[in-house]
């Protein structure tokens, strides 16, 4: 009884004291004596501030290389987007504007990724704010993963194979097929299969069935000629009829010639068609039957078959040997939170310079009020923007803090990238999504013509909540990860 009226008490202490905050708020005395007062956002005075030192600041060293892209394509206007374009003509372009920034502008990802990551995310963000589409070709093409260099398909042949794999496709990178119509998240129970033919010293790939059949595949449908394809390895048993399963594994297979650009034998490829956004990727549908490839096209970073069919790995167990082929993918996750960050300052700077200029009702015979002015504006508006800015800091450091994972290769820093990739990027994408929409309301009817961009920045990003992991089951790992810490705190207390 005593302690449920203490507690009633200082419940009602808490809220008088707030209610004091609050009137003194309103107390236009109290706010004349500490100083306070406010000041319209539109209002004539001059503000005094060094723009130059902020856009230094915020956007860092890499500006200038920014700055090089965003005039090469102002100079280009074939190469900047329409709003209406088909998506077959917005596939072409997206191949030509990948091919003609990288030649014309000395731009080099895969060189830029092996000397310094961040300047390659400042070369992506400012392709993403140019076209998202582009930005995404440009990511499965050359994504940096962290190890040195790499991408969804040459991220895959780098960091998960050997020397003999980079000196053989370092200049062929074109797609990457994990996800299956049936399901993505599940990388254990993929259907595709490799089964080694000892005879012929060559792995067989085969789809057995439509659910397993290679779905969303990045630069598949139209443009891509190779694909890292992940697998179930099956190999003979030693003295006995049979396969042993030796877990999932990733394989590079050749999907079209190289000159001719044919389908090679074996191969469909379908067209996975128009999509609620991110048109100008050519994503594709795959399906393998007994396509043969050399042995050495497995990527044997963390597990090997020798000729005569014996398998060797660092690593003990299938679960080992997943985890570690799957960790060497977390910065898909960094990637897609720092380019959420991306998209979310394109629509804040959009809605913000609007409404700067828009003005609506106001007294009598007086000029009419500046929108920001309005407390339901700020309300949309104001946390929008500060988000921004922490989002900008908060995935620049999970950059930082990757490269130095890979360099270092330190547990605790590992623990600290995935758990940290993991809730931000289901945080910041969610967020974002969310905010694009107050954005374009923020803007009124304006805010709804295609030209000023919302819905195209809103439907390009949108999968973005589903890439590298539905936000769900991220948020699920980031909650047993702070259950196991919690765990063991309690277990060594």
């Amino acid at each position: 009884m005593d302690s449920s009226r203490t507690s009633h008490d200082v419940t009602v202490a808490m809220v008088a004291d707030r209610m004091r905050t609050l009137g003194a708020h309103l107390d236009g005395e109290v706010v004349q004596r500490l100083g306070l007062g406010m000041t319209a956002c539109t209002s004539a005075r001059k503000v005094e501030f060094d723009f130059v030192r902020l856009a230094e600041y915020i956007r860092g060293k890499h500006r200038d290389v920014q700055e090089k892209m965003y005039e090469y394509v102002i100079s280009r206007p074939e190469l900047q987007t329409p709003v209406d374009t088909s998506k077959d003509d917005h596939r072409e372009l997206c191949m030509r504007q990948l091919l003609e920034l990288v030649r014309e502008t000395g731009i080099r990802p895969f060189g830029y990724a092996l000397e310094d990551p961040e300047k390659y995310f400042a070369i992506m963000e400012a392709i993403g704010s140019m076209d998202i589409s582009l930005g995404i070709k440009m990511s499965v093409q050359y994504r940096y993963y962290f190890v040195k260099l790499g991408s969804l398909w040459g991220g895959s042949v780098i960091n998960l194979g050997t020397k003999r794999h980079k000196d053989k496709y370092f200049d062929g990178i074109d797609s990457f097929a994990m996800t299956k119509l049936h399901h993505g998240s599940n990388v254990q129970g993929i259907k595709t299969t490799a089964t080694f033919d000892l005879v012929n010293d060559e792995f067989i790939i085969d789809t057995p069935n439509d659910g397993g059949i290679k779905w969303w595949i990045g630069n598949a449908a139209v443009h891509g000629k190779f694909a890292t394809v992940f697998a179930k390895l099956l190999l003979p048993t030693q003295g006995v009829e049979g396969f042993s399963n030796m877990g999932v594994q990733a394989f590079i297979v050749p999907s079209r010639e190289m000159k001719t650009h044919r389908t090679l034998p074996g191969v469909k490829i379908n067209d996975c068609g128009y999509k609620v956004g991110l048109n100008g990727v050519d994503n594709g549908a795959l399906r393998f039957h007994s396509v043969r490839m050399p042995r050495e096209n497995l990527l044997n970073r963390f597990g090997d078959v020798s000729r005569d069919g014996k398998y060797t790995s660092p690593l003990p167990t299938v679960n080992k040997r997943v985890a570690a082929t799957l960790g060497e993918l977390v910065g898909g996750r960094v990637g897609l939170a720092y380019s959420s960050v991306g998209v979310l300052k394109i629509a804040i700077t959009i809605a913000m310079r609007y409404c700067l200029l828009r003005q609506q009702f106001g007294p009598p015979k007086q000029p009419e009020v500046g929108i920001p002015d309005y407390q339901s504006q700020q309300h949309k508006l104001m946390p929008i923007l500060a988000s921004a800015y922490a989002f900008h800091f908060a995935t620049g450091q999970l950059v930082r803090k990757c490269s130095e994972m890979k360099i270092s290769h330190d547990d605790e820093l590992v623990g600290d990238v995935h758990v940290g990739s993991a809730g931000l990027k289901a945080y910041v994408t969610s967020y974002t999504a969310k905010s694009t929409s107050i954005c374009r309301e923020s803007c009124g009817g304006h805010g709804y013509a295609a030209v000023n961009r919302f819905g195209g920045l809103r439907n390009d990003h949108d999968i973005f909540q589903t890439f590298e992991g539905d936000n769900t089951v991220l948020l699920q790992q980031v909650c047993r990860w702070f259950s196991l810490v919690l765990f063991v705190t309690w277990m060594l207390a």
